[in-house]
C-alpha cells in the first residue's frame, strides 16, 4: 500500500515541476509528441477520448474566440455649469459599455424644458468632449428621447443601451423623458451623486455674490461681510478620488509640465488651458489651491471647495495627476519631488489683489517658466456674472427645479452602484 501511494506521488511530481530533468533528451521529446498527439490530436493525430484523465495538467487547445462588438451605451444632459456630479454619472455610464456616446442637449430645448442655460452649445461641448470617459458627442440632442430619436439610436449609433440617473426626468406635461426607452428594454439606471447638481451651484453663486455690482473681473466682490457662502453637502471619500484619478505615476524621463490655479467653476477655459499645457509634455501635473489660500488671494472664498475642484479636474482627460491644497508658491522642494520640467501659467488670470508676491519667482530663475495663451477668455468670475445679470430668471428657475429634487429626495430610495 505504501509502495502504491509513493508511486502515485511519484507520478504526480511529474507535472508539479519535480521531475523535468527526465524529459531532457531524445526520449523526451518524443514522449512529449506522443502526449500531443494523444490529447489533441496534434499533427493531424486522432486525439484519444481518454487522454485527458491521464493527462489533466495538459487541457486542451483553446479555440479562436470571434471578435465581438463593443457595447455601445448613450447619456444624454444639458451639462451646464458642468461638475463634479455630471463627470461620475459618465463614468458610471462607461462602466456599463465598451464605448461612450453623450447627447448634449441643445440651448432651446433646455429653455423649453429647464429654463435659460448658463453656458453655451459651444462651452458646454468643449467640457462633456474634455471628459476622460468620453467617446463621442451628439450636439443637439432632444431633452426627450422620442421614438424617432431612439431608432436614430440604435441604427445611426449603433446605441446598445440608454443610461440615465435614479432621478426622475420628467417632461412638463409630468411624464418620463425615459419611458419609450425602458418599454423597448434598452434602459440601464446609475446611481445620482449625492451633494451637487447645477441648481445647487446656482444657489451658491446667488448667496455668496449677493449684489450684482459686487461681482468684478479685478477685486471679485466688495468686501467679504457683504457676502453669504452656501456649504456644499458634498462627502469626500478616498474611493471616489481613487475612481477619478488615473493611478499612474510618470514614466522614467517623462517630461513633467505643472500648471496650478483654483478652477472653480470648472468651465470651457478650463478645459481649452490645461489641453494646451499637456501638449508640452509626456505628463501633466495640476496644482489645486486650497480654499483658504483662495479667499485670502481673491477675498472671496471659492464657490466649489477644494475636493469638488479636485475631482473636476481629475475627470479632465489632459490632466494626469493633482496636488490637492497646492501651495501657491511653486518651491524648490516641489520641483525635485514631482521631477517638473516646465511650469505654465495662462494668460487669462482669476481676479486677485495687486501684490509683489511672484509664485513663479524661482522657475523663473530655473529657466523652465512659459507663459501659454489662454484658448478663452471666460473665468470663474464671468459665469458667475452671467448668473447675476439673470438673477430673476436664474431665482425663478432655481424654485422650480428644487421642488422637484425635494420630492427626490423624499422619496429617495438606496440605489446599487458607485
Amino acid at each position: 500500500m505504501m509502495m502504491g501511494l509513493l508511486a502515485f506521488e511519484n507520478n504526480q511530481g511529474l507535472w508539479n515541476g519535480g521531475y523535468y530533468s527526465q524529459f531532457f533528451g531524445i526520449g523526451g521529446v518524443m514522449v512529449t509528441v506522443a502526449i500531443l498527439w494523444l490529447s489533441t490530436g496534434y499533427f493531424g493525430g486522432i486525439g484519444a477520448p481518454f487522454a485527458p484523465y491521464f493527462w489533466p495538467y495538459l487541457g486542451q487547445v483553446p479555440k479562436k474566440k470571434e471578435r465581438q462588438r463593443p457595447v455601445r451605451v448613450y447619456m444624454d444632459g444639458c451639462f451646464d455649469l458642468m461638475h463634479y456630479g455630471h463627470a461620475n454619472a459618465l463614468r458610471q455610464a462607461k462602466l456599463l459599455g465598451d464605448q461612450l456616446v453623450v447627447g448634449v442637449v441643445s440651448d432651446e430645448e433646455i429653455v423649453a424644458n429647464k429654463g435659460p442655460p448658463v453656458l453655451s452649445m459651444e462651452e458646454r461641448l468643449t467640457l462633456v468632449s474634455g471628459l476622460k470617459w468620453v467617446d463621442e458627442v451628439i450636439p443637439n440632442a432632444p431633452y426627450e428621447i422620442t421614438e424617432e430619436f431612439m431608432n436614430t439610436l440604435f441604427s445611426k449609433y449603433n446605441i446598445d443601451y440608454i443610461i440615465h440617473g435614479d432621478d426622475p426626468c420628467l417632461l412638463p406635461d409630468g411624464t418620463d423623458a425615459y419611458a419609450l426607452a425602458k418599454k423597448a428594454g434598452r434602459y440601464k439606471q446609475i446611481r445620482r451623486t449625492e451633494g451637487v447638481s447645477s441648481t445647487d451651484i446656482v444657489g451658491r453663486i446667488l448667496q455668496t455674490f449677493k449684489h450684482k455690482e459686487g461681482v468684478s473681473e479685478n477685486a471679485g466682490v466688495e468686501s467679504c461681510d457683504q457676502m453669504k457662502t452656501q456649504l456644499s453637502n458634498f462627502l469626500p471619500t478616498s474611493r471616489r478620488i481613487m475612481q477619478f484619478s488615473n493611478g499612474q505615476a510618470p514614466s522614467p524621463g517623462a517630461r513633467v509640465v505643472y500648471i496650478d490655479g483654483a478652477f472653480d467653476l470648472f468651465h470651457a477655459g478650463h478645459v481649452e488651458i490645461l489641453r494646451s499645457a499637456r501638449q508640452l509634455g509626456d505628463f501633466l501635473l495640476v496644482g489645486v489651491h486650497d480654499d483658504q489660500s483662495i479667499r485670502e488671494k481673491r477675498g472671496y472664498p471659492p464657490i466649489m471647495h477644494l475636493h469638488e475642484r479636485t475631482l473636476g479636474v481629475l475627470a479632465c482627460r489632459y490632466v494626469d495627476e493633482v496636488i490637492i491644497g497646492a501651495p501657491l508658491e511653486v518651491s524648490r522642494d516641489m520641483i525635485t519631488t514631482f521631477n517638473i520640467s516646465l511650469v505654465v501659467h495662462g494668460t487669462v488670470v482669476e481676479g486677485g489683489s495687486a501684490s509683489e508676491f511672484d509664485p513663479y519667482a524661482l522657475p523663473k530663475s530655473m529657466g523652465i517658466f512659459q507663459v501659454v495663451t489662454s484658448p478663452k477668455t471666460i473665468t470663474s468670475v464671468s459665469v458667475a456674472t452671467r448668473i447675476i445679470d439673470n438673477h430673476e430668471a436664474y431665482k425663478k428657475r432655481n424654485l422650480k427645479k428644487k421642488a422637484s429634487e425635494d420630492k427626490y429626495y423624499t422619496q429617495k430610495k438606496f440605489v446599487y452602484g458607485d
